[in-house]
């Protein structure tokens, strides 16, 4: 995949929730949401990362899936895609245990943000632990959110931590393994 389609992927992405909630504002009065309901249709999983509560709340997505998804996309396709799918199965808990519906992209931010905190830690290597490094620098002030205490009423708390266990699990299985596994043809994912 060369650059210009790692750019441009998580732009195309961000053209779904952005023209949902076009469509959404005009034509429904901002009632159009298609979120995570608990046991609502499974459906709401693939749906609720593209349904936002308004443009502030799809902004705030975007302004955090933007460098992030780029960030993950400079290790390559095939880990972008993995964070993608762990979020969508670690959201079932959110369908199945959460007491109010849930939408947006934040689940998808903290899987990736996640992935690039833990890369460092499974890969040892010198550039996932640079970035590892310098993503916990720049971003480790959405962590606290990550705790019920610290974040906001009315916001998932179990989606966001829901994703971080996500980008975490993704990052562990994308791990290239031991040398004393790989001889005997073990593989995580």
């Amino acid at each position: 995949m060369g650059l210009r389609s790692r750019l441009l992927l998580p732009l195309l992405i961000l053209a779904v929730p952005w023209g949902q909630e076009l469509v959404d504002q005009l034509f429904f009065g901002g009632h159009w949401n298609l979120p995570l309901v608990p046991g609502g249709p499974v459906w709401g999983i693939l749906t609720a990362p593209f349904s936002h509560a308004g443009f502030g709340h799809l902004l705030s997505n975007s302004l955090w899936f933007l460098p992030l998804s780029w960030l993950v996309l400079t290790r390559g396709l095939r880990p972008y895609l993995r964070v993608w799918a762990a979020v969508l199965v670690c959201s079932l808990p959110v369908w199945l245990l959460w007491h109010n519906a849930s939408h947006g992209l934040s689940g998808v931010v903290y899987g990736l943000l996640g992935y690039l905190l833990a890369a460092g830690l499974v890969e040892r290597r010198p550039w996932p632990i640079v970035l590892s490094l310098g993503c916990l620098s720049l971003y480790g002030g959405l962590l606290p959110s990550l705790i019920p205490v610290f974040s906001p009423a009315g916001v998932s708390w179990i989606g966001h931590a829901s994703g971080f266990v996500a980008g975490l699990l993704a990052a562990w299985l994308g791990a290239p393994l031991p040398e004393e596994h790989r001889d005997a043809g073990a593989a995580r994912w």
